[in-house]
């Protein structure tokens, strides 16, 4: 079974110059991947980082973080009220749902198969869109219980029978709403 590439490697390949802070922030960004937190803030990489280093400029964090975003190793987010987010998953049309209450940012799947939000509505003759971002608003499940709003008539995803979210198409916003 073929081992996934290491950070050198994947710096390498991305035309980067290989420095032992780029290697320890996609280190960092790559194990938050396989942990249950795949979003970062800025300040949780650099503290992340720096306990690899021991000195890491908080200046040389960002300027990795961008490096990375433009080589496209990594993905900046950037919820409205929030800290911009990193990650490290990259090269798919994922969207994140954004719960208002605590801010907990989770990675959900386009559709399957054709992308339709890759096909937008009135897009100029000629225009070749290649990602769409998608935020999807609303309540985790623990803020919804803690504030009633599951009570109070709101929709909610439903639980699939292994209490991962069942998929299927999103809800479409109500025009005026």
């Amino acid at each position: 079974m073929p081992t996934a590439p290491s950070s050198v490697e994947r710096l390498r390949s991305a035309g980067l110059r290989v420095t032992s802070p780029r290697v320890a922030v996609l280190d960092v960004l790559g194990e938050a991947l396989t942990a249950a937190e795949h979003h970062l803030p800025a300040a949780a990489v650099a503290e992340r980082a720096r306990a690899r280093l021991g000195s890491l400029s908080t200046q040389a964090v960002y300027d990795c973080l961008d490096a990375l975003v433009r080589a496209g190793l990594a993905r900046a987010i950037e919820p409205a009220g929030l800290p911009t987010l990193y990650e490290a998953r990259v090269g798919d049309n994922h969207h994140h749902l954004v719960c208002r209450g605590c801010g907990a940012t989770t990675d959900v799947d386009c559709a399957v198969g054709a992308a339709p939000c890759l096909l937008p509505h009135g897009a100029p003759v000629g225009f070749v869109v290649d990602e769409a971002e998608v935020t999807f608003w609303g309540r985790c499940a623990a803020c919804a219980a803690a504030d009633g709003a599951a009570a109070a008539g709101a929709p909610a995803v439903p639980a699939a029978a292994d209490g991962a979210a069942a998929a299927g198409p999103a809800p479409r916003a109500t025009p005026g709403a």
